[in-house]
């Protein structure tokens, strides 16, 4: 079942990992670029998580891309390595924190 982009992101606390980023302390932003784009990001702080709707000045990584693409990618049917490498999504700041995106928020629907 596909979700709506405001469904992905409300659920997205819920998602988080407390032992997988209880280590983290940042925010991971994602600009979304197409008919109706929107910005929001995502505050990690010992182990839970709160969305910032329009964003933050100074995110620690961005991605950019899609709302098509990014819900592809938050509901498996898009790789987001290969996103990445064919120029669909772009990340901007902590590439190690991009990278450990996939392992602090459970993939599995509720």
């Amino acid at each position: 079942m596909t979700m709506t982009l405001t469904e992905f992101f409300d659920e997205l606390p819920n998602r988080l990992i407390a032992d997988a980023s209880s280590d983290l302390r940042c925010t991971i932003q994602w600009h979304l670029t197409d008919q109706q784009p929107s910005t929001w990001a995502f505050a990690i702080e010992d182990g839970a998580g709160r969305v910032i709707p329009g964003g933050v000045d100074a995110p620690d990584t961005t991605f950019t891309t899609t709302s098509e693409v990014w819900m592809a990618i938050a509901e498996g049917r898009q790789d987001p390595m290969r996103a990445f490498m064919s120029g669909k999504l772009s990340v901007e700041g902590d590439m190690t924190l991009a990278l450990r995106v996939p392992e602090v928020f459970d993939t599995q629907p509720a």
